[in-house]
């Protein structure tokens, strides 16, 4: 049964607003868990993923979900299973562009083959006992693949192709997500770095 509080096809809440602040999936270790208490669609993302998965081992996860600038809910699942990387994304359909409570279910499969850089800042401040903090944290994995969107800059006349690389980037503040969320993505950042660059069987 799915713990949705806002099911596809429905209304929004009285007044058209959504809320900004959701529940924290970090305490939890399991996938099914932490999605059925943070994704508003927790059913539809384990169903998507289930179906890629089919049997395979979570080794590590992140998760993310905001309101975006037309008032909608954006949902991502990441999950590593050794071998790949698995991606989720539910988002909501702009008012105007479909019926109320239409939204878009969209996954991606990455190979792990296909990572060739790992990076991972945290931002520090310190404590009046003088004690380190991580305030933020920002993860990127980029990829052998190149970004499509890269398409080039004009010059004159000339079109200067401009050619980067994939990437996939992540973040949490503890402003957004908290402490345990930035823990669990720093985990899950030495995962697929321990994973990377080693022969796949």
């Amino acid at each position: 049964m799915s713990r949705s509080s806002f099911p596809i096809g429905g209304d929004l809440p009285a007044g058209g607003d959504l809320p900004a602040v959701f529940p924290d999936w970090s305490p939890y270790p399991d996938l099914d868990s932490a999605a059925r208490a943070y994704l508003r669609d927790p059913e539809l993302a384990l169903e998507t993923l289930g179906s890629v998965l089919r049997g395979s081992t979570v080794l590590g996860f992140t998760l993310e979900r905001f309101v975006n600038e037309v008032n909608g809910v954006w949902q991502e699942v990441v999950v590593c299973d050794g071998t790949r990387l698995i991606l989720w994304h539910g988002e909501d359909v702009p008012s105007g562009d479909g019926p109320p409570g239409a939204m878009t279910s969209s996954l991606r499969v990455v190979p792990l083959s296909s990572v060739t850089e790992v990076g991972c800042r945290r931002r520090l401040s310190r404590l009046p006992s003088g004690q380190p903090r991580v305030d933020s944290v920002d993860v990127y994995l980029l990829l052998s693949s190149l970004d499509e969107s890269g398409s080039g800059v004009a010059a004159g006349e000339d079109q200067v192709s401009t050619v980067r690389h994939d990437a996939l980037r992540f973040g949490k503040t503890l402003d957004d997500g908290g402490a345990g969320q930035i823990a669990r993505l720093e985990e899950f950042a030495r995962l697929v770095a321990s994973l990377v660059g080693r022969p796949m069987i």
